[in-house]
This record gives structure tokens, C-alpha cells and sequence, in this order.
């Protein structure tokens, strides 16, 4: 199988390797970089030092540095398109895989800033306006770059409503440390991978505040609670927030010490400014850049979603992270069951 993976961050670059480990496959995988002279220092040190040191790109990895207006005529060669740019440059990149045939999959998690219907859309929206005739989808699901690369034990869901892209990012990435799951319901799984970031940055506000494994258990569980209610109101089903995309995801990234979305909560609660606190992580937090679109999106909706709003309090400024829990735990009380849908 012909696999070519665009963006050479850490997790591109994780599955790069990973696929080219599947041995009884036996797959070709291209790794695109859109800096050359990013290109140059892997082929010449044969590892992504900037991304995921300490991981060796395998000799079969073939690397390129393709030009940008190319990338259509590399994904042409392609059985498998997997796009890992951060969600800033998803719109881009998939205007100019527009014509591709080969099945594409998207790994970026996150709601892209609004352009023009006055609030931010997810993945699959953007697909749908810039290229439409694609046959695409979204692998997801709770995985640490790091981990994977190191055939760490993982499972993963690859979604989509065509299964011939299910099937294809089943056999490019399914093997013996790595599990992939089918599903058809492409938007409950953006909407896990995109506001388990926001929580994230919020249980380490509260991880910060060492405000207790009881306070963080309450988070997650009434954060999983905001999930499902903006998930139903843009038509995902309910069960999907139960798998790996969406409780799975909440639990790794809210708790694992690798998460930068949890790294940016801690560093707020341990009163760093929010440029301090991305500036120290080299890579992109998306939940910083995602929090006010999902919370605008609710709104829009008329979801409540109080520990997304009080996320996006502190990221602006508004409150401090003391304020935001004292305002969380001065709202008055409702039945639980009763604010799930």
C-alpha cells in the first residue's frame, strides 16, 4: 500500500513510522514536509529532532519536500492520503488535494477560526466547502505521538462515512501495537478530538490549583457531560462520546503529562500569561486556539457549556484561574442526569 502522510510534526511523523513498521504489509509511506530545510536535517540525521526526538525514521521512510502546489501530484501516486497539519492549514492543504482519488483522512482536532459564517467550522465542514468530491475522513482517538512511534500499545478510530476509508485506515495502520476501530459517525468523533482540548486545559487549571483528584474527576465527568450536549446539537450520536474519540481522548489528554493543552492549564494556574505558557511548548496547544470557537458554536446552538466558558475566561484574561472555579462551583444546583442532552 501507497501511504503519503503531509506535515512532519510529531504525529505525522508517529505514523510515518508506524506504518512503515507494519512488516507483513510491507507498506511504501512518504513523509511530506513542507519546510526543505526541515527535510534536509531528517534525511541527514535520519530523525525528526524537532518534532519527536529521540525516535529514528526508519531507512525504508522515504522523505519530501515536495513544493506546496505539488502535493496533488504526490497524493496522485497515493492509496492513502493521510493530511497532519494543524487545523490552520487543513483549508489549504485540502484545496489542493481537491481532485485526489485515493481515500483522505485528516488527524488535526480542533475548530478552525471563523472566515466567514461568523463562527468556526470543523473538519469535515471545511472539506465540504473547499473540496466536496473527496472521499475523506478523520483518524482520532487518544494517542500520544511519542508512544505510538515507539509501538506503544494504542487503539485508535478511524471515521468516516465511506468505508473504503475506514477499510484503507484500517489496513495502513491496524497491527500488533495498534488498534484501529471503524466509524461512521465522522462528527461526533471531530467534536470529541476538538473539545477534549478545551477540558484538558481546563483539569490543568484545576491540577494547578491542586485543588484535588476528587475536583479533577468532576471535571472530566462534567466536561464529558459539555461534549455529548454540543455533539448532539451538530448530529453526532450519543454513543460515540463513550469510545475512544471521546471519553478515551478526555481521559489521556486531561490527565497525561505529554498533553500540551494540559501543560498551557498548569502553567496559567501556576500564574504564567498565556503567551509564557505556549511559547515554553514548541508545538501547537489547539485547544487555546479552538476554546472561544467551541464556545461560540454553543452559543449559537444554545449549549451550555460552563467549564468551556470559564476556559475561555481565563485564556482572555477575564478571570484569574481562582475566579473561574469560584464562578463554576457558585452555579446553582440541577439534576445531572438532566443537563446530559
Amino acid at each position: 500500500m501507497k501511504i503519503v502522510v503531509l506535515g512532519a510534526g510529531a504525529w505525522g511523523t508517529a505514523l510515518a513510522v508506524s506504518a512503515v513498521g507494519q512488516q507483513l504489509a510491507q507498506h511504501q509511506v512518504t513523509l511530506w514536509a513542507r519546510s526543505p530545510l526541515q527535510t534536509e536535517h531528517m534525511l541527514a540525521q535520519r530523525e525528526n529532532q524537532r518534532y519527536l526526538a529521540g525516535v529514528p525514521l526508519p531507512a525504508s521512510l522515504t522523505l519530501s519536500a515536495a513544493p506546496l502546489p505539488q502535493l496533488a501530484t504526490l497524493a496522485q501516486q497515493a492509496d492513502l492520503v493521510v493530511v497532519a497539519t494543524p487545523m490552520a492549514a487543513l483549508r489549504q492543504t485540502l484545496s489542493l488535494l481537491r481532485d485526489c482519488r485515493a481515500p483522505v483522512a485528516w488527524l488535526c482536532k480542533g475548530f478552525e477560526l471563523p472566515v466567514s459564517e461568523g463562527f468556526g467550522l470543523l473538519a469535515h465542514e471545511i472539506q465540504a466547502q473547499v473540496a466536496p468530491c473527496l472521499i475523506a475522513g478523520v483518524f482520532s482517538g487518544p494517542s500520544f505521538a511519542q508512544e505510538v512511534a515507539r509501538g506503544q500499545p494504542t487503539a485508535l478510530v478511524a471515521a468516516s462515512p465511506h468505508e473504503s476509508v475506514r477499510q484503507a485506515l484500517v489496513e495502513a495502520f491496524h497491527g500488533r501495537s495498534l488498534r484501529v476501530y471503524a466509524n461512521d459517525d465522522m462528527v461526533g468523533v471531530e467534536v470529541g478530538g476538538a473539545v477534549k482540548n478545551v477540558l484538558a486545559i481546563g483539569t490543568g487549571l484545576c491540577d494547578g490549583l491542586a485543588l484535588g483528584q476528587n475536583a479533577r474527576a468532576a471535571l472530566i465527568t462534567r466536561g464529558l457531560a459539555e461534549m455529548l450536549r454540543l455533539g448532539i446539537a451538530l448530529g453526532a450520536r450519543a454513543e460515540t462520546f463513550m469510545g475512544l474519540s471521546g471519553l478515551g481522548d478526555l481521559v489521556l489528554t486531561a490527565t497525561g503529562d505529554l498533553s500540551r493543552n494540559r501543560q498551557v492549564g498548569l502553567a496559567l494556574a501556576h500564574g504564567r500569561t498565556l503567551a509564557q505558557a505556549t511559547d515554553t511548548l514548541g508545538h501547537v496547544a489547539e485547544g487555546v486556539y479552538s476554546a472561544r470557537t467551541v464556545l461560540q458554536r454553543a452559543a449559537r446552538l444554545g449549549v451550555d457549556m460552563p467549564i468551556a466558558q470559564a476556559v475561555v475566561a481565563v485564556l482572555d484574561g477575564q478571570m484569574t484561574p481562582p475566579q473561574a472555579l469560584a464562578q463554576l462551583m457558585g452555579r446553582d444546583p440541577v439534576a445531572e442526569l438532566a443537563t446530559l442532552a
